[in-house]
Formats: structure tokens, sequence, C-alpha cells
């Protein structure tokens, strides 16, 4: 059984509004400032990839893994969070 974090938490029951990319479940200080670097600063710039690759779980995991350096761990919660947010927000 996997357990959801606060991160998590917080970002899907919330709005998008302005936040940071480094709000995102799974992306801290280092995978935020490589996101930053590449013009991806704000969270609203990682849903419209994530939609953009049409909510391919695969597809955008390998991209965030390029694009900052994340882990399979950590581009698995990010993908998770804006799959769960998608679903209570559009």
């Amino acid at each position: 059984m996997s357990s959801t974090s606060l991160k998590h938490l917080l970002f899907v029951g919330e709005p998008m509004g302005n936040k940071s990319v480094r709000s995102l479940p799974g992306i801290g200080m280092i995978l935020g400032r490589r996101l930053e670097q590449q013009d991806f600063d704000k969270a609203d710039a990682v849903l419209g990839q994530f939609l953009n690759l049409k909510k391919d779980r695969k597809r955008f995991t390998k991209w965030l893994k390029v694009a900052s350096g994340a882990d399979s761990r950590q581009a698995g919660s990010c993908d998770q969070c804006l799959r769960e947010w998608c679903v209570n927000n559009l």
C-alpha cells in the first residue's frame, strides 16, 4: 500500500494558481532548479507538458527524467499528482 505525501495532498487539493514547479511532489530544490533553467518555472508549465504528452505516464516520466534528472520514484510522484489534479480540476 502506498501512502500519499502531505505535499501531494496540498497540491491536488488547491487550484493551480501561480505555484512554483518546486511545489510538485517529486520535485525539490535541485530538480526544480534544472526545470527552471529550461523555462519550466511554474507548475502549470509542467502541467502543460503533461497534457501535451496526452497524460501518457511513460512519455511524461521519460521527459521529466531527461529534463530534470529525476529518478523513477520522483517522476512517478509528479505524474501521479498531476493525474489526480486533472481528475479533480479538469
